[in-house]
């Protein structure tokens, strides 16, 4: 509500956009030097990607090298994969999540994006 029933005040306005473009930026940051995991197999294929979804690491067990079956492989590691990226849009949802919330409809003001 705006006292008085005047104009919002455009300094504040555009303050609290600056500020939650920063805590956005903030929260990017964040994320992309976040590590998150993700397994397939029991654990036999392990996935590291960044909560921005690079993936930085993959690490296969040698009980899950059968050299007649690398189809069998080849889904463990896409498995894993998946489940990192699952787990980097989870935290992704969290960090993000509440900023969205604000920029959608945090000042009040329809037709307003902040």
């Amino acid at each position: 509500m705006i006292p008085g029933g005047g104009q919002p005040n455009m300094q504040q306005l555009l303050q609290q956009a600056q500020k939650m473009q920063q805590d956005l930026a903030r929260a990017q940051e964040e994320l992309a030097n976040t590590e998150v995991d993700g397994q397939a197999g029991g654990g036999l294929v392990r996935a590291t990607v960044t909560g921005s979804g690079e993936l930085r690491a993959l690490k296969i067990d040698p009980k899950a090298v059968d050299p007649e079956d690398t189809e069998t492989l080849a889904d463990l590691v896409v498995a894993a994969v998946q489940a990192a990226n699952a787990n980097a849009q989870a935290l992704q949802q969290q960090k993000l999540g509440p900023l969205a919330q604000g920029l959608g409809g945090g000042s009040g003001i329809p037709g307003l994006p902040f």
